[in-house]
């Protein structure tokens, strides 16, 4: 008895330990990424800022709002966001859902040409020939209709969904109900969790990529937050590299008015990113608990 006493008390030190080690590696980034944007950026390139500024400056987090269009680009971030990721997951799950309907013809070709594209990948200038082809580059639908599929999260779905209790599905269609209303009123409240999870992780991916906003769209006023950013990033390091690499008395006069560097500027970036998904996250969180006991489920 003791001996389990004393195993159980050794295996909660150890589970704490993990806990507090893990809680840590997140903290303390955080911390550092915060403390530089809150710091002076010309007195943060002499380095020794840990988790706490040294020299006090809001400069920025003014620089960041000082972005030309910058609401223009919230609303299409938000935008793409919100409707990419309700589309988009509401489209996935339908065709996740179809994947597990035995009696579904071609099911076997069907899937083995979904999961096929995984194999290979076009490569950008084909992609931007085909985004060209459908007449979505320069417009707001280039950020929305080609993340509508991802194979990965139609896999994910397809595993979910083929572990509900098919007594339930069977018995639903005894009674006469179409497979839109089965997939609609049985697998879908059945299916949270893992519907919290693709959610977020596609409105993640929304909210962060830059790449679909520098490469295939020219109208300023349909960048989204995150592009505009990067280029703001880019001119700043820009600027920052060309007053360092200057001589002269001008250079050295321009250098000591300089509060906002490129480092410190990309670790205010960072926060102002940040805090939306941070804000998002709790919300959402107790799916991720429910989805612990999801496989526990049995007919």
């Amino acid at each position: 008895m003791s001996n389990s006493m004393a195993g159980s008390k050794w295996m909660r030190v150890l589970n704490i330990t993990l806990i507090v080690s893990l809680s840590l590696m997140i903290i303390l980034p955080f911390m550092h990424v915060l403390a530089i944007s809150l710091n002076s950026g010309i007195d943060a390139q002499r380095g020794g800022i840990t988790f706490w500024p040294r020299e006090w400056s809001i400069e920025n987090y003014i620089e960041v709002f000082k972005q030309e269009n910058l609401m223009n680009g919230l609303f299409i971030s938000v935008f793409r966001t919100v409707v990419g990721t309700v589309v988009g997951v509401g489209l996935m799950a339908m065709a996740a859902y179809a994947l597990t309907i035995k009696t579904l013809p071609g099911r076997k070709f069907i899937t083995f040409f979904v999961f096929f594209t995984m194999l290979f990948s076009g490569g950008t200038v084909p992609y931007y020939l085909v985004l060209n082809e459908l007449n979505l580059t320069n417009t707001i639908w280039v950020y929305i209709v080609p993340t509508l599929y991802s194979v990965i999260h139609i896999l994910l779905l397809r595993t979910s969904f083929s572990q509900l209790p098919f007594s339930v599905i069977e018995a639903a269609r005894i009674d006469g109900c179409s497979e839109f209303k089965i997939f609609r009123s049985i697998v879908l409240p059945m299916s949270k969790p893992v519907l919290a999870t693709i959610s977020l992780f596609t409105a993640v991916g929304h909210w962060n990529d830059w790449y679909a906003g520098t490469f295939f769209v020219r109208d300023p006023m349909l960048k989204p937050l995150a592009t505009l950013l990067q280029e703001m990033l880019t001119r700043q390091a820009a600027l920052s590299d060309i007053l360092l690499r200057s001589s002269g008395s001008l250079a050295y006069e321009q250098l000591d008015k300089v509060t906002v560097t490129g480092e410190s500027l990309q670790m205010a970036t960072i926060i102002v990113v940040m805090i939306p998904m941070v804000l998002v996250y709790p919300f959402i969180q107790k799916y991720f608990v429910k989805g612990i006991t999801v496989g526990s489920i049995k007919e």
